[in-house]
């Protein structure tokens, strides 16, 4: 981060209160002078736990068909197979550039449909969906 740049902190709405996230957005709070005017940019959250459970679903189904050397090349296939890509035109050939999925690149909802539309093609690629990647079997 920048020096000029100020942390994320991150609130729950609770009625009309916006409430700390966790400690440390309490903690950057507590740092803001008492009566000083604050400027607030309203953007909707992304989900960590989410976004970790799609990176867990690629590990394992890299590890389960062995199709692809690592999750990240497998994301990169998914995001190219279902089109999450721009077009950059290199010496007149339009080239597929994946896009990226970072917290900062989409909001929560877009992440959900670009969610859906991986597990479909995943499960349409390999026959395995997320609840089949992660259900346990019994020996």
């Amino acid at each position: 981060m920048a020096k000029s740049e100020q942390p994320q902190i991150y609130v729950m709405r609770r009625g009309s209160q916006l409430i700390p996230e966790m400690q440390t957005d309490a903690d950057l709070i507590q740092r803001l002078s008492a009566g000083q005017r604050i400027k607030i940019t309203v953007t909707e959250g992304r989900s960590p736990a989410k976004l970790r459970l799609y990176w867990s679903y690629l590990g394992r189904v890299v590890k389960a068909c062995e199709c692809a050397p690592s999750p990240e090349a497998l994301h990169d296939v998914v995001k190219l197979h279902t089109g999450f890509v721009t077009p950059v035109m290199v010496k007149g050939f339009t080239v597929a550039v994946p896009k990226s999925i970072s917290f900062s690149s989409m909001s929560e909802s877009e992440f959900d449909d670009y969610l859906r539309t991986a597990e479909k093609w995943v499960i349409e690629t390999y026959g395995i969906s997320i609840a089949d990647a992660f259900e346990e079997r019994a020996a």
